[in-house]
């Protein structure tokens, strides 16, 4: 999935990358490279078209993301990827649930709880 070391266990980057993906796209549109760059510069390693162009077209299946073809100047075109109404709800949800998430975890290790 990745060619560089992440901040954190790959199979954490691999169930966080919908969201992570997401949350690149809140800031704008972005093509694939892009955003292999914004989650690389993020802490998530290097990720390998082979991990993220099936994560975006299932984002895209789900409604999350749109694309668009931008003609390329002196190249080949390429695609552009645009959150969604649809999709900035998902994000919004998905970082409720994961903050959730790290309340319970912190109150397990800090209480003991069981």
């Amino acid at each position: 999935m990745t060619d560089d070391i992440s901040r954190w266990p790959l199979p954490w980057v691999r169930a966080l990358l919908e969201p992570a993906i997401l949350g690149v796209l809140s800031a704008g549109p972005g093509h694939g490279y892009a955003i292999a760059a914004s989650l690389e510069a993020a802490g998530l390693g290097r990720l390998k078209g082979g991990s993220l162009y099936p994560v975006l077209a299932r984002l895209e299946e789900r409604g999350d993301v749109t694309t668009t073809w931008t003609p390329g100047e002196s190249g080949p075109g390429r695609r552009s990827y645009t959150l969604t109404e649809q999709g900035t709800a998902r994000l919004a949800d998905d970082l409720a649930a994961l903050g959730d998430l790290q309340a319970t975890l912190v109150r397990l290790a800090t209480k003991g709880e069981r």
